[in-house]
């Protein structure tokens, strides 16, 4: 199965450290090696949010030369997707690589996926068609042909994580559908199996990597302002409260916290930015 990286943060962070040790399991520390990609959604350009710049490699995460320059080129964002690949269905192909993205009001959206969906066929009959011949992909064009389907004006991250939990059942049955997405005002995370995540803040402390032998005091890359939250398939370092989400849990998190609970929707209004 292939891995998942997600960072939602309040102010503009990098993801460097995260990354330096995901990266390891695209052929190195794991056998996901069939490709790697991310996506920054920029912080700087003229609405921030909107702009993403966008990497993929057929090669592996370990031993790619833009995954190393990655590692050393802080990036700035408020939201990041990354996913290292295990070849299930579609073959290793630049364009099978996540994450995958599309336009959908004005704005990019970006989607990965970790796990296997069975006889899904659903019927595309709009804009959104894959490029490639996953079922990743494939379960992202249908996400945003319904998502467009299902509001006539831009909706607010509260509406949408409204439509998703109803939308994203109908794609789950179909087996494992551990996902992120994001529009680069929130992150949103599905859970079918595995997805951990972790919450950062004021006080920092030092932490280390669980795939290299990396420790770092986080109070010497961050302010007391920051907070970011962080999503991965398993757990990055070994001496955090890294937090299991339960199967079927669908959860947003908007400027580095956790803006939903996935049976309550408590307190999203109050973190909604659109």
């Amino acid at each position: 199965m292939c891995q998942l990286l997600g960072m939602n943060s309040y102010l503009p962070a990098s993801l460097t450290l995260s990354f330096t040790g995901f990266s390891q399991r695209g052929g190195c520390t794991d056998h996901h090696a069939d490709g790697w990609g991310i996506a920054f959604f920029e912080s700087d350009c003229a609405t921030p949010g909107k702009g993403v710049r966008h990497f993929v490699d057929k090669a592996s995460a370990a031993t790619s030369p833009i995954a190393q320059m990655l590692k050393s080129y802080p990036i700035k964002s408020h939201n990041v997707v990354a996913h290292v690949r295990k070849a299930t269905v579609g073959q290793v192909a630049l364009e099978n690589c996540h994450p995958f993205v599309r336009e959908l009001w004005g704005r990019n959206w970006v989607f990965a996926h970790n796990g296997d969906l069975k006889d899904y066929a659903p019927k595309l009959h709009g804009s959104f068609q894959p490029v490639g011949t996953t079922d990743s992909e494939l379960a992202f064009c249908w996400l945003m042909q319904e998502l467009a389907k299902s509001h006539a004006d831009v909706p607010s991250v509260a509406e949408l994580s409204c439509t998703l939990r109803e939308l994203v059942p109908a794609i789950a049955r179909h087996g494992t559908f551990n996902f992120l997405l994001s529009n680069g005002l929130a992150l949103w995370a599905h859970a079918t199996t595995r997805l951990h995540y972790v919450m950062r803040e004021h006080p920092f402390h030092q932490v280390h990597l669980k795939d290299e032998d990396v420790s770092v005091n986080l109070a010497e890359l961050n302010s007391p302002q920051d907070r970011q939250v962080i999503v991965v398939t398993e757990p990055l370092t070994t001496d955090e409260s890294w937090i299991t989400m339960r199967a079927g849990e669908l959860h947003v998190f908007v400027d580095g916290m956790l803006a939903d609970c996935s049976t309550t929707g408590r307190g999203l209004a109050a973190f909604d930015p659109s």
